[in-house]
């Protein structure tokens, strides 16, 4: 008996490394989007980032960009700061650095080094919003993803799909 561990890759041929807080933060739960809000997107990054279906369609964007990561650091970081008890906020926080902050993960998200700096020295007391620097970085590298968002396959056919049933209606 032989036994093979082997990294299933998905469609993009892309190997799949799946973090540990990934498993949380599969899909958001939502409801579809009007209209109105996913043009609205176009004009407001913040709004976008505030409804779990205009997450999820800027996650599947940046799924193709491969930096989802990106956004998966940011919910990760949103969800520490609703974190009350130490035990777990210390937990989660060393979750996010093994996935999204140290440099072995193959998930790590772009920070500059002063940033890095601050993480460290907050991992030896931990609080919920340790890595809001950091978050801010990500947040802004994210936003300026959105005109190649705006101008990709994924947001121009959600846009159809959703002009083209409220014309029929």
């Amino acid at each position: 008996l032989t036994v093979r561990n082997e990294e299933r890759g998905d469609n993009t041929g892309r190997p799949a490394h799946t973090t540990k807080m990934e498993s949380i933060q599969v899909i958001e739960e939502c409801q579809n989007p009007t209209a109105d809000e996913i043009l609205s997107w176009a004009q407001n990054f913040d709004k976008m980032m505030k409804t779990p279906s205009g997450r999820n369609i800027f996650r599947e964007f940046l799924r193709t960009e491969y930096s989802e990561e990106n956004l998966l650091f940011w919910l990760a970081c949103e969800d520490l700061k609703t974190e009350q008890n130490k035990d777990v906020i210390e937990e989660k926080a060393r979750i996010i650095y093994e996935d999204y902050i140290s440099i072995l993960s193959p998930k790590e998200v772009s920070l500059d080094s002063r940033v890095r700096e601050v993480i460290n020295r907050n991992l030896l007391d931990p609080n919920p919003h340790m890595y809001e620097d950091a978050q801010l970085q990500i947040y802004t590298l994210m936003h300026r993803d959105i005109p190649r968002f705006l101008n990709s396959q994924i947001y121009k056919s959600l846009v159809e799909s959703t002009m083209g049933s409220t014309s029929e209606t």
